[in-house]
């Protein structure tokens, strides 16, 4: 959440702020509601104290007078009207908790204004498209690729998205885990396991409630959600803690399978590996000094591209627009691999600067010194990478005329060959 003094003292600068991105909300009724419950606190801690010195006022009378029993009484009716001012208290500050959890996080003024996502910047590419295999064809038409990736035994036992990988490509899928791994630990990030459901004070803490609730697998017997990225468990990790500035930034990753329950539209935009609803993912966190938090994001954007250039796959940066940023965002750059086959970019990785807003969610906070004010830190995260579409891209790109394809050299020791044969 945003800081609500910043709301309270610059309302118009807020107002504007939202009004670049593409989610609405009632400012004036979330600054009524502050209002309504800053008095009904007042009045709350005022007869809280007016009760406190009435029961010291009677400890200090003999048991029995006059006076004692008098107090007594009023201490009934004060006793009452505590009760009721507290809940009164309470639902107004669950009524303004409800409407300010919509306020989206506010963009930087770096992002760039705009539309829609056709108002997204190119803000660097690397490779040439034209290196990739002369034979390249959509992963999904390529020659055995459904003895490989098995969706319709996926569809029988479970359900559409949520497909099977057999043999070589099973092995080629962790082959990139362990690659992706591996590199988030030279680059300093402590490796988690992590469970895969939260609780919905986690979801509430990243911003996926009460944004993205259709979009998450729900457990309603048990009030849990099913992870959409490793981002929710691993960012509320610190959760209600307090961090040593010396300690800043604190980096840890985690692989995990993601769920969604995201629809997407139909035809060959969605089709294969483009969008599953269950895809691994190694997630990338940070939890940094709100000065060094842009310069920190530039760093987890460009260790995401060297794992591209790694597997030698064609890719572009976007700065995405004030319009296509996230609900909980600042700043945003998407990652988009080129897919010789399909003849198109594929998103893989965002890497995002959330400032303070996940952060007061979660009441993770650092100091600077022992006895110092806490402060609020800032939270980043990135996919390294996404599996689904990466591997997409390496079927296509490194296709070869006898229908094999081409390991990219990195991953040749955890795959443990330079090919890799559908179907075996």
């Amino acid at each position: 959440m945003i800081d609500i003094q910043l709301l309270r003292d610059n309302p118009e600068r807020v107002r504007e702020a939202i009004a670049r991105k593409k989610f609405d909300c009632d400012l004036d009724l979330v600054l009524e509601l502050d209002a309504r419950r800053r008095i009904q606190i007042g009045e709350f801690e005022a007869l809280r104290s007016q009760q406190k010195s009435a029961n010291q006022e009677m400890a200090a009378l003999p048991k029995g007078s006059p006076e004692f029993l008098a107090k007594v009484k009023e201490m009934k009716e004060l006793s009452a009207k505590v009760k009721e001012l507290e809940l009164a208290t309470k639902e107004i500050e669950e009524l303004w908790m409800e409407r300010f959890l919509t306020v989206p996080n506010l963009p930087d003024p770096s992002v760039p204004d705009g539309k829609s996502e056709d108002d997204n910047e190119v803000f660097s590419t690397w490779g040439d498209a034209g290196d990739c295999s002369p034979h390249a064809k959509a992963h999904y038409d390529i020659e055995n690729f459904d003895k490989a990736i098995d969706f319709p035994r996926g569809v029988k036992v479970t359900g559409a998205g949520f497909p099977f990988y057999i043999g070589s490509m099973a092995r080629l899928v962790r082959a990139l885990i362990q690659f992706f791994l591996d590199e988030a630990r030279k680059g300093g990030y402590t490796e988690l396991m992590t469970p895969l459901v939260v609780n919905e004070e986690s979801a509430t803490a990243t911003g996926q409630l009460p944004d993205k609730e259709g979009q998450m697998y729900v457990i309603p017997s048990q009030g849990l959600y099913m992870i959409p990225t490793a981002e929710v468990p691993v960012t509320n990790f610190f959760r209600d803690e307090i961090i040593d500035a010396k300690d800043l930034p604190l980096k840890r990753c985690a692989y995990t399978p993601c769920f969604r329950r995201e629809a997407g539209s139909w035809g060959k935009d969605v089709r294969g590996l483009n969008r599953l609803h269950q895809f691994d993912k190694v997630e990338l966190v940070q939890w940094s000094h709100p000065e060094k938090s842009f310069e920190e994001l530039d760093q987890l954007r460009e260790h995401s591209e060297k794992l591209l250039q790694k597997l030698e796959l064609p890719y572009r940066v976007l700065l995405m627009c004030s319009k296509d940023i996230g609900f909980p965002h600042a700043k945003q750059y998407d990652l988009e691999v080129w897919a010789a086959g399909q003849g198109r970019w594929l998103e893989v990785s965002s890497c995002s600067n959330f400032t303070d807003f996940q952060a007061r969610r979660a009441g993770i906070r650092f100091r600077e010194e022992a006895g110092a004010k806490p402060q609020t830190v800032h939270t980043l995260n990135g996919s390294a990478l996404a599996i689904p579409r990466t591997l997409a891209a390496i079927l296509e790109n490194n296709l070869q005329e006898d229908g094999s394809i081409r390991i990219p050299k990195v991953l040749e020791p955890w795959f443990g060959g330079d090919r890799l044969v559908l179907g075996e």
